[in-house]
Formats: structure tokens, sequence, C-alpha cells
């Protein structure tokens, strides 16, 4: 007999090859990782199913997943099984935050109802020297009231073309962004900036936030206005777009299931 939960998952991504596991003997990857410390504590050959798969370089606060366990040798609480499958982890940064029993019918994927992604910046002169790898670092100064302003004509139902990689496998480009919103706090007392850019919709084509995040940065330099972001918009045409963000700064904040 079988019983599925839900995992709550943290992970810091630099040094994965993204989420999804690759073949064996491929370059290392969170599921990946994953089912193993499962398979060490329990024994059990799992495949878990996520929300979102992550990009190579990717961070998550709140990543969900599904597994199916088969019956222990012994009866296992929830946070047992946390503390177990984190033993096997370690030192690894990756975390089981929580686990849940869930109805059979659960899935991660598709009973999430939306996703939020958070994309932070370093607006400073000097480097990150703690943080570098976890927040994309930008010298020059960045108009964020501009920035936010203008990423409003991005919210609704859209072709999201232009925001796309151009190897996105989505059969629809099209979307309902449900959020976009730019925000700023101190990141330190020497006048260092971070800037969050937190993207929601119930779903995301391949690289949409990083692609919207690396637009949104010409605005807040001064190159593009409104009237240049709708335009890009309504071309349909990665090409017309602005750059695509590195993976660094991109975290998977929240998934909601209600």
């Amino acid at each position: 007999m079988t019983q599925r939960y839900r995992l709550t998952i943290e992970y810091e991504g630099t040094d994965y090859a993204g989420w999804q596991r690759q073949e064996e003997g491929g370059p290392t990857t969170v599921q990946g990782e994953i089912e193993k410390a499962i398979k060490a504590f329990s024994g059990q050959e799992i495949t878990i199913q996520c929300a979102g798969r992550t990009d190579a370089g990717v961070h998550a606060w709140g990543q969900v997943a599904h597994v199916d366990f088969e019956d222990f040798t012994r009866p296992m609480e929830p946070f047992e099984i946390t503390k177990a499958i984190n033993a096997h982890l370690r030192p690894q940064p990756i975390s089981i935050l929580e686990t849940e029993i869930v109805a059979e019918d659960f899935h991660a994927r598709f009973a999430a109802k939306k996703k939020l992604y958070v994309y932070r910046i370093l607006n400073r002169q000097s480097f990150p020297a703690i943080e570098a790898g976890r927040l994309w670092h930008i010298r020059r100064p960045l108009n964020t009231k501009a920035m936010h302003k203008t990423a409003q004509c991005l919210l609704g139902q859209h072709d999201f073309t232009t925001f796309r990689d151009s190897e996105c496998q989505a059969k629809n480009p099209v979307r309902t962004l449900d959020r976009l919103d730019v925000t700023t706090c101190d990141y330190d007392p020497y006048g260092g900036i971070e800037i969050r850019i937190e993207a929601e919709a119930q779903s995301f084509l391949h690289h949409m936030v990083r692609n919207l995040v690396g637009t949104l940065t010409l605005v807040g330099e001064g190159k593009w206005n409104e009237k240049d972001l709708q335009k890009a918009l309504e071309a349909k045409d990665r090409t017309k777009g602005g750059p695509t963000a590195p993976a660094v700064g991109l975290y998977l904040q929240h998934i909601d299931y209600k």
C-alpha cells in the first residue's frame, strides 16, 4: 500500500544542473539528490514530481513535490520522514522544510493554483562578496519606480512569445500574469539597494521571468519606456525583447494550492 506525501523544499541551485534528474552519470540535479536520499533511508526507488522544474543555477525557498511511499518497516510520522531525508542530504544545500500527508489524487504540478517567483538584483558599485551567485549584481543605477509602473502593462492574459525562450516547448504561449511588482529595500548601510521583482501566475513559459526581468532593466536604465515594452509584447518575437537575466537571481518562492 502506498501513501502520498507533499514535500516543501528549499535549495541553493548554484552547483546543480537544475531540478530535473538526468541520465545516469550526468550532472548533479536537485531531484536526483533528493531521490538518492530517499533511497538511502527507505530503500525505495522513487520518482518525485515537482510543481515546476527550475533551471541550472535557480534557487527555491518553497519548491513543492509529491512522492508515493510504500509502507515503511515501522510507522513514520511526517516530521520523521523530513528528518530522515535531510539526514542523507547533508551537507548539500538542499533541505526538506515540511512533509505532509495528502490525498492520493494530489499532484504537485497540476493542482497548483499560483506560482510566485522572486528575482533579486543588487544595485551598487561594489561586487557582492557573500551573496555572489545568489543575486544579479548591476552597478549602474536603475529607476525602479519606472520599472514598476511600466511592468503593469504586462498584467493580464497575453501571448508572451516575446518573453519565452526560443526553444520553449509549451504548445500555447498565452499566459495570465497576475502580478509583476518591483520593490526595493536597503541591502547594506553603504548605499547598496536590493531590488526585488515578484512575478505571480498560474504557470510560466520557459525563461519567461528571466526575460521579463532583463527587459525591465532596460526600462530602469532609461533605454525603454512603456511604449517600447508594449510594442515588444505585441511583436510576439523573442528577438524584439530585452536580454535574459542570469539564473543566479531567480527564486521559486511559493506555490499556492488554495
